[in-house]
């Protein structure tokens, strides 16, 4: 394929892994999957050979286990990499009572590691995924061994939540895939066109109108879907995260406006036995 062509098709994932430098050994693919979970067919990605050790990934907020595919990659040489469509993403269901709540996430969280008898996984969430990990593992320590949380805390920054909740507001449906890539580019310019045209494919459906639109559920496009925390409901993470009792690394990058340096330090201190790593 020329690099005309990538720039207009987007690049496979492989291709794509080597030009960002990805270490991975051989061009594998995982496997689609489907557990049924609370009433709901839950879609994963399996990396990697069963016996060897376990790691479940969560994706944030209107992304999919596609999220994670380049980690998946570089790690299932030496890992099974479980990679879920958490409810109303990606390829899994929609909740038909639209239930997004954060108990509904680590409930079928639960559900998935249990259905398929995961033997004490460890959790890497990123944003909403991490909320999600990290109040798990605060419930079901007995059942994890460790905990990864990216970009994630009892706080959202606003101006990283503002940016998100503006572009799943008002984006809903386009002529093709390519018209998804000028806004991708305003909330991560760092990614290059042919990567996003790559990436933004998986994460897209054809309508019967011959539109495209996001895989994940309409009902979290809605303005209001992202509810912030009561003071309540942040005092009750902050005590989960004290609760933690697995060991725990806390990743934040250098540029986040997800959640502020100051907290991401406080999450560290707060957490029992936690390391703090940024990412440039």
């Amino acid at each position: 394929m020329s690099s005309d062509d990538d720039s207009k098709e987007g690049l496979p994932m492989h291709e794509a892994a080597r030009r960002m430098r990805v270490p991975f050994k051989g061009d594998v693919s995982p496997e689609d999957k489907t557990i049924k979970v609370n009433g709901l067919d839950l879609h994963y990605l399996d990396w990697g050979e069963p016996k060897s050790p376990l790691i479940v990934t969560l994706h944030g907020f209107a992304q999919s286990c596609h999220s994670w595919d380049f980690t998946s990659l570089s790690l299932c040489d030496r890992y099974r990499v479980v990679s879920l469509d958490q409810r109303g993403h990606g390829d899994s269901e929609w909740a038909p009572d639209e239930n997004y709540s954060t108990e509904a996430y680590v409930s079928d969280l639960g559900g998935l590691v249990d259905g398929l008898k995961l033997d004490k996984p460890v959790i890497v969430g990123l944003s909403m995924g991490g909320r999600n990990g990290f109040v798990y593992a605060a419930q079901h320590p007995e059942k994890i061994r460790g905990l990864v949380i990216v970009e994630a805390a009892p706080t959202w920054g606003r101006e990283g939540s503002e940016k998100v909740r503006k572009f799943v507001e008002t984006v809903d449906d386009l002529d093709s895939p390519d018209d998804y890539v000028p806004y991708l580019l305003e909330i991560y310019p760092m990614r290059k066109p042919e990567q996003l045209r790559g990436s933004v494919r998986r994460n897209l459906k054809q309508l019967p109108n011959g539109k495209w639109t996001w895989k994940y559920d309409k009902a979290l496009r809605m303005p209001g879907a992202q509810k912030r925390g009561t003071p309540e409901e942040t005092a009750r993470l902050w005590r989960l995260l004290e609760s933690l009792e697995v060991p725990t690394l806390v990743i934040r990058g250098s540029g986040s406006d997800t959640i502020s340096a100051e907290g991401a330090e406080e999450m560290a201190e707060r957490i029992p036995g936690a390391r703090l790593a940024g990412v440039p």
